[in-house]
């Protein structure tokens, strides 16, 4: 595969304007708890307007990132320890990394036979070596194919960033693009504290959530690097709403119908125990969501919003996509604006303590339903006609993102990317729940 992929240069972009001498901004605890992760987005565009010479494309897009960063400081920026030995991120204007890249063929063609392994070439990323201070919080790839279309790959370091952050830096970066004007500004401050007398008088703290996060902290993780490989479900508004059918509990009412979320979740939950060989139960699952709108926190809060939490479930049937869709569902009420303020404050008075890794153990599940990457248009009337997520390192039983799939495929579709080891995907696309919706499949069958 080496051969596919030519790197043309590495570069720095910086902001065309200098931030403030002596800015920092500090991280918070939901930030510095997802220390050891990263993230990892592509997008696909057609070919952009008329026919353009080599590299002309990526020079435009390179002066309006350089544009564009001006907005955001603490991404130009580089992590330091301060006097409390905690991350925080110093405004130097150190710009972000640029790597500029061919690809041999059409996308067309790379779609076609694209797996995980290849697509991750189109998406840089180096780990936190040690001296932090010289390195790189985010990288971005652009890649024109040589027959037409082009990639966009950004990765940054989980510590600073969601993946509705770093969705809304890529829609920043486009908006700068074209019109030539961002439309929302970005947002950064503190997460909220809890307001005096806000709390209910019979309020029980949610101790299930913030021991599920002491377990993370407590709990050593196996990091055997097991070949895993990811593929992608499309299923569409009709297919979602049929899941969603069929997650409901019988005699419910449609009040009661499980979200998309919980529906496709509580699906894949069964199937994933089922290729791994469970059958009087299902395995461990936690689950991941963001809680942006629990907190009141404005659409363009930049940092971490992302909480964990574990589902269970005490007695299963089989193949009872109800019991399982039901019981996610129970979990995500649960974490409420008390909930969550109740874990963000256990996390205050513990911040002594290792970062988790909160991709341990489980099968993690994440609701990515608040991203919108198919708004990132760099050229007008030209969205993107794929996009991918990661969100590593995958460890445990696995990893399933749930994330909203083109427009045209109707309000309630949806894109499922699954990461397994290589053994269990096949056994998953070939699952008769799974295949009674009819998903288009997205990944080289010839890899796994």
């Amino acid at each position: 595969m080496a051969g596919i992929i030519t790197i043309i240069c590495k570069r720095t972009v910086v902001s065309t304007k200098p931030v403030q001498a002596g800015k920092s901004y500090p991280l918070s605890v939901l930030d510095r708890h997802m220390e050891h992760n990263h993230l990892r987005m592509v997008l696909y565009y057609p070919s952009m307007g008329a026919p353009t010479e080599p590299g002309e494309i990526t020079g435009r897009l390179r002066e309006s990132l350089a544009v564009m960063l001006t907005h955001f400081p603490i991404v130009t920026g580089r992590l330091q320890k301060n006097d409390n030995d905690q991350w925080m991120i110093k405004c130097n204007d150190a710009g972000v990394r640029m790597l500029e890249a061919k690809a041999k063929g059409s996308l067309e063609e790379w779609l076609r036979n694209v797996d995980r392994d290849k697509e991750l070439m189109l998406v840089y990323w180096e780990e936190m070596y040690h001296k932090p201070y010289f390195w790189s919080t985010f990288y971005v790839q652009i890649t024109e194919f040589e027959d037409g279309g082009l990639a966009i790959g950004l990765s940054c370091t989980h510590l600073l960033a969601d993946p509705t952050c770093a969705t809304m830096f890529i829609k920043a970066w486009a908006d700068t693009t074209f019109p030539g004007k961002m439309m929302s500004l970005p947002f950064f401050y503190p997460l909220p504290r809890r307001s005096p007398g806000n709390t209910r008088p019979n309020h029980n703290t949610y101790n299930s959530l913030i021991t599920h996060y002491k377990a993370s902290i407590n709990e050593s993780i196996d990091l055997v690097d097991k070949k895993h490989t990811t593929v992608s479900f499309g299923f569409s508004d009709d297919m979602v709403r049929a899941c969603m059918e069929m997650a409901q509990p019988d005699g419910a009412n449609d009040k009661s119908s499980p979200s998309p979320f919980e529906a496709l979740a509580g699906l894949f939950w069964v199937c994933i125990s089922k290729v791994k060989g469970v059958r009087n139960g299902l395995i461990d699952m936690s689950i991941s969501i963001d809680v942006r709108q629990v907190l009141g926190l404005d659409k363009g809060f930049f940092g971490n919003s992302m909480v964990y939490n574990k589902v269970h479930l005490e007695s299963f049937q089989e193949n009872s996509l109800s019991q399982a869709a039901t019981s996610i569902g129970e979990v995500v009420a649960k974490m409420d604006n008390e909930g969550i303020m109740d874990l963000i404050e256990w996390l205050q008075c513990n911040d002594d303590q290792s970062p988790s890794l909160m991709n341990g153990c489980d099968l993690i599940c994440a609701s990515l339903e608040a991203v919108d990457p198919f708004s990132a248009i760099f050229e007008d009337g030209i969205a993107p006609i794929h996009v991918s997520c990661y969100i590593e390192p995958v460890l445990g039983l696995g990893k399933v993102l749930i994330l909203p799939a083109k427009p045209k495929d109707g309000q309630l579709s949806r894109a499922v990317m699954v990461t397994l080891p290589r053994d269990e995907v096949t056994k998953l696309c070939e699952d008769d729940l799974i295949l009674q919706l009819s998903p288009t499949i997205l990944m080289d069958l010839n890899k796994t």
